[in-house]
């Protein structure tokens, strides 16, 4: 049985996971104890509580428990009791909580400099920005890597995309070149803009209307593409990896044929990379698994990008930065020394090539161990799928209450769309803390089949 230790100290593949051929793997022992029950909280936790009930807006539905601090792959609630992140504050967190280069980094810029707004120059951005052009170029068999914006979430990022897209459709096409398409399940954020390109009716139905002459095609479907996707569109925003739509990998025919169209209608190719992005994959970008032809106009990043300290940014090619004025676009915050020091660190260190080889030895391990989980439950597991550390889970029916039951038993998961299980620990994870992990996740599926037996 694997030791919960852990939990007081942390401790020549094909292309697409989907693909690959059924694993051989002995399963670790199932923990079906509850070790970490709900209930079982301090005083000041409910405290806590009880002050964000009272004077925040309730927008969360959240366990009771309080986080107090991290290291590396484990949280501790205010009883100190370990849990093993697979969530990574959704896929943010690639180095792990409480990072000890990353606290460095925070420290050292902010005795110098914090905040100064775009109205100056200052020397963090320029790194940061000339980081991302260059390593992306690097990574890629055709530069198309330009000039980058910097703003503070990944929200603020798609809304830059679709503002510039729009732009560039009336400049090269006039006033009826404003389409934009977005695909089913996609997710871009919550604000207007991205809201509107997320066809979410739960997301979007309290605020209609939304930004208009927005069309929505099925994934991985060519045959719409070719058909939808015409001089009208000014710009097509996609998910190489969909995240919160269930964890689906775009298929090679289907991001080529995306890139082909798009160049015959001259519309722009948005490839939303926030959370399949940046070594999410084992790779720089998620789109690296496709054809060499396959480059963005526009690609978008944030979640890991300064391990949790809020940015976000956007990186165009040539043509589009033609297009693009001063005044054009604008963000107080976006840029400021304090986030782009710590990106400039994090960026450098989840782009290596060791770095990347660990994410995707770790992975292959992992997917063994869930592809073996789905050998032993084939009446509760569907599918395996995604890259990388981004990994989707699908069950026959809804797994919602295994977040709970893994939760108690220590294991931190979140969901995705289609009865689905995302699997998105910080990308530091070991292999022993991945078998720690299918352990708890092992023991949770055991009892979510025994509700279905009472």
């Amino acid at each position: 049985m694997i030791s919960s230790a852990l939990f007081k100290q942390p401790v020549n593949r094909c292309k697409f996971i989907q693909r690959l051929a059924r694993p051989i793997a002995t399963l670790p022992q199932a923990i079906t104890e509850i070790t970490h029950p709900d209930n079982q909280v301090s005083q000041s936790s409910f405290d806590t509580i009880d002050r964000l009930k009272k004077y925040t807006v309730a927008l969360y539905n959240r366990p009771n428990i309080v986080f107090e601090y991290g290291k590396g792959c484990f949280l501790y609630d205010a009883n100190d009791r370990a849990y093993l992140d697979f969530t990574a504050g959704i896929a943010v967190n690639a180095l792990g909580h409480a990072d000890p280069q990353v606290a460095k980094d925070l420290y050292n810029q902010a005795q110098k400099l914090v905040h100064t707004s775009n109205v100056y120059h200052n020397t963090q951005s320029s790194l940061l920005a000339e980081k991302l052009v260059e390593t992306t170029n690097l990574y890629s068999k055709k530069e198309w890597a330009n000039k980058v914006f910097l703003c503070n979430s990944g929200t603020e990022a798609n809304e830059a995309a679709l503002k510039f897209a729009r732009k560039w459709g009336k400049i090269v096409g006039g006033d009826k070149k404003t389409r934009l398409i977005c695909f089913k399940n996609a997710f871009h954020g919550r604000s207007m803009g991205a809201l509107s390109v997320t066809p979410n009716k739960r997301y979007q139905d309290p605020y209609v209307p939304l930004v208009p002459d927005v069309s929505v095609l099925p994934f991985n479907n060519v045959y719409e593409i070719l058909h939808e996707v015409d001089e009208r569109t000014a710009g097509v925003i996609v998910e190489p990896i969909q995240g919160e739509g269930g964890v689906h990998v775009a298929d090679q025919e289907f991001i080529k044929a995306l890139r082909e169209r798009c160049s015959q209608t001259n519309s722009l190719l948005i490839f939303d990379e926030i959370q399949c992005g940046l070594g999410r994959t084992g790779k720089m970008w998620a789109h690296q698994y496709y054809d060499d032809s396959c480059s963005p106009d526009i690609l978008t990043m944030a979640k890991p990008l300064a391990n949790g300290v809020p940015i976000g940014a956007l990186i165009t090619s040539e043509k589009v930065v033609e297009a693009i004025k001063i005044g054009d676009h604008g963000t107080t915050f976006g840029g400021n020394p304090l986030a782009a020091a710590v990106a400039l660190g994090v960026v450098d260190r989840i782009t290596s090539p060791q770095f990347l080889k660990k994410v995707d030895e770790t992975s292959h391990a992992l997917v063994r161990d869930l592809k073996a989980l789905q050998d032993e439950y084939p009446e509760i597991i569907k599918e395996v799928r995604g890259e990388g550390l981004l990994l989707g889970v699908e069950f026959f029916k809804n797994p919602e209450p295994m977040i709970k039951f893994a939760r108690e038993r220590g294991l931190l998961l979140v969901t995705a769309s289609n009865n689905t299980i995302r699997i998105i620990p910080p990308l530091i994870l070991t292999k022993a803390e991945a078998r720690e992990g299918i352990a708890r996740l092992s023991g949770a599926i055991e009892k979510f089949i025994s509700l279905k037996k009472q």
